[in-house]
């Protein structure tokens, strides 16, 4: 009986299996969860997120570069009017009329380029800097502790990502430039490199990087740290769970903030960008960005920072609320927690 008790006795253990797949089970959990927190996934997800969102704003952000570069000294003082158009609206439709509908998204690609950099390190990196802060476990930081990683990831990340966004703005800049009966200055993505790096060298990749920077930080600054700190900030004090309605709320919040922070610095950043150059690659009308600050508030006033506001916020606003919504709602999809 002893025997039959001793056999049964693994029978049972092995026959029941109560213990094996019980751990088993233990122990695939802790894989598939750090596998969709890995820095990896979260990488991916944050560019799939960014490509869902940059595809249905783009336009937007066609009309707020064109509508930026209205007023710039370059076609004054060329005796050309540049003040084709003169609001968001009419700007869309005269591009659509003139250029074609499909001319919204002219420049998509390389901006789907820059995403594959500039969203997956932003969000990684913020995310890496916000663990370190928070190694007690909790994900709720202090706003200056936020805002140090927000600022942090977003000039990391937009320098990485400026050859890219510098080929963006020009090829958005071509129909005008066509329109007016300029010559064009490029005629593909792979053009666009290719001049770039025969006029400027390798270095005129990184051209207008500097306002570029200041601006990727101070947008980051807006929307990376309101977004985590209103998320959180509604979860604790309304008692909500981590759902679609706070998701909605903090990316409506951290659009309108970061459009505040960072219009100025884009107005900048995008005349930079898109004035012409010397054979040596150095721009013939600023000399760097805090030129092109002093000389667009002394001959357009303080206003002009602001152009294209109202384009930069309406975009901004869905893009971040397609952004986070998308990602938050990828990453629970593969198991993997809040952010």
């Amino acid at each position: 009986m002893e025997a039959k008790a001793d056999k049964s006795s693994p029978a049972v253990a092995s026959g029941g299996k109560t213990s094996v797949p019980s751990s088993g089970r233990h122990q695939l959990r802790p894989v598939k969860f750090d596998y969709a927190d890995s820095f990896a996934c979260t990488y991916i997800v944050s560019v799939v997120a960014a490509s869902i969102a940059e595809l249905a704003t783009y336009p937007l952000d066609l009309t707020k570069t064109r509508l930026q570069i209205q007023g710039e000294g370059s076609a004054m003082s060329a005796g050309k009017s540049n003040m084709q158009y003169r609001g968001m609206v009419a700007t869309a439709f005269g591009i659509a009329r003139e250029e074609g509908a499909l001319k919204l998204w002219q420049g998509v690609t390389p901006a789907l380029y820059r995403h594959v950099v500039y969203s997956g390190v932003r969000i990684c990196s913020y995310d890496l800097m916000r663990k370190e802060f928070t190694q007690s476990g909790s994900h709720a930081l202090p706003v200056w502790k936020s805002a140090l990683c927000g600022v942090s990831a977003g000039a990391v990340a937009q320098w990485l990502a400026s050859p890219a966004d510098l080929v963006k703005v020009q090829i958005q800049m071509e129909g005008r430039r066509r329109l007016m009966g300029e010559p064009p200055r490029v005629h593909s993505v792979g053009h666009a490199f290719r001049e770039i790096v025969l006029r400027g060298g390798v270095r005129g990749l990184w051209k207008g990087s500097m306002p570029n920077v200041q601006r990727a930080a101070l947008v980051n600054l807006g929307d990376l740290t309101t977004y985590d700190t209103i998320k959180h900030l509604i979860m604790d004090r309304l008692q909500m769970p981590d759902c679609h309605t706070v998701h909605v709320l903090a990316s409506i919040c951290a659009g309108f903030v970061a459009a505040v922070m960072g219009t100025p610095a884009d107005v900048v950043k995008t005349r930079i960008m898109n004035q012409p150059t010397d054979e040596k690659g150095r721009g013939l009308l600023y000399r760097g960005s805090l030129d092109c600050l002093q000389q667009t508030v002394a001959k357009e006033g303080f206003v002009a920072l602001y152009k294209g506001f109202l384009p930069c916020w309406i975009r901004m606003a869905p893009w971040s609320l397609t952004f986070w919504l998308s990602f938050e709602q990828i990453r629970k999809m593969i198991g993997a927690s809040g952010y």
